[in-house]
């Protein structure tokens, strides 16, 4: 049995060694222990005290081994992007060219440098270990994110989006890096990539502001604009079945997609009740469902139920796991179909 619940102090060395797996492009989970032991205190911070209007907040939280006690996967939200940090993305355009002289009346799609400050909530920082990709883990990790924003929809922004890692090769090359922003910031992609989880400001200084005329890219660059990592298209499915859709913008180092959805038209979100524990049982036969404990530290797993006319029963394997008895309340939404 595996659960989901919000990031400890304690899990720093685990979550470091988490966060060594994840190679390029996981631009949110760096090898990096000073910057996860800041994450994971701004974590804690923010789910001490969960606002009723979103100023930024950053929550993570990590996937737990019960087994083992093993940190095995990690996912995040913030509440809300830009403010301080703005969140920078290519919006893609049109332009429009006409000639009356030669007859030519021609659309060109362009990439414009788009700067939020007041932005939408974004989910991220999606990993799990390799060995843990079965039995519905991946899509527990994904969307149990929605059960939390659910819980507390007003300390969320009303647009949900997710920045999906775009194309790069084992070496850490990106084509469309190389087409564009390797020119401008005279560093390898890679490096570029960790650099803006540090101190965003050097986009701005370096970044050109105006159009990029798509045509005049190289083929290859062209051809990974909106396209996910081959590692990230499972996760771009998910997002689709739960109303997802792609948002026109797209990421300015990897051109990675850039998907969003209304919050309260997520499926997840759409789809949850919240009931009392009516009774805890040894089995039940049932679909599966992602479950999550109302009250105290946030916890969640996947598992069956029963709805009843009093409440929901659940079993002793689930009630173990959330660390929660009958009377006490929880949270829970269909798992989507494989």
């Amino acid at each position: 049995m595996v659960i989901v619940r919000p990031v400890h102090l304690a899990d720093l060395d685990n979550l470091e060694a988490l966060a060594a797996l994840t190679g390029i492009g996981l631009t949110t989970l760096p090898k990096d222990r000073e910057y996860l032991t800041k994450r994971i205190r701004n974590s804690e911070r923010a789910f001490q005290s969960i606002p009723d209007k979103p100023a930024g907040e950053s929550y993570l939280f990590v996937m737990e081994d019960l087994a083992t006690h093993a940190i095995i996967g990690a996912c995040g939200i913030v509440s809300k992007v830009g403010g301080f940090e703005p969140f920078y993305s290519y919006s893609i355009e049109k332009t429009h060219f006409h000639s009356d002289v030669i007859g030519v009346n021609k659309e060109v799609p362009i990439l414009k440098l788009h700067e939020e400050h007041d932005g939408p909530a974004e989910i991220g920082s999606l990993f799990l270990h390799p060995d843990f990709r079965h039995d519905g883990n991946g899509r527990l990790l994904q969307l149990v994110r929605f059960l939390f924003i659910a819980e507390h929809p007003d300390a969320f922004e009303q647009t949900i989006v997710s920045e999906i890692r775009g194309v790069s090769d084992d070496n850490g090359r990106s084509p469309f890096w190389d087409a564009i922003g390797l020119h401008f910031f005279d560093i390898d992609f890679r490096r570029a990539d960790y650099l803006s989880i540090v101190n965003k400001h050097f986009i701005a200084d370096l970044m050109p502001d105006h159009p990029i005329y798509i045509p005049l890219l190289p083929k290859e660059a062209q051809n990974v604009i909106g396209v996910p990592h081959e590692q990230s298209k499972s996760a771009v499915k998910n997002l689709q079945l739960e109303g997802f859709t792609f948002a026109n913008e797209v990421d300015i180092f990897d051109a990675g997609p850039v998907v969003q959805c209304p919050r309260d038209q997520i499926r997840t979100i759409r789809q949850s009740q919240r009931a009392i524990i009516s009774e805890i049982v040894g089995k039940i036969e049932s679909p599966r469902f992602m479950i999550a404990r109302s009250a105290g530290e946030f916890r969640a797993c996947q598992g069956q139920l029963d709805i009843t006319p009093t409440g929901v029963r659940i079993t002793k394997e689930i009630g173990d796991a959330l660390k929660i008895k009958a009377g006490e309340s929880i949270r829970f939404s269909p798992m989507p179909e494989k």
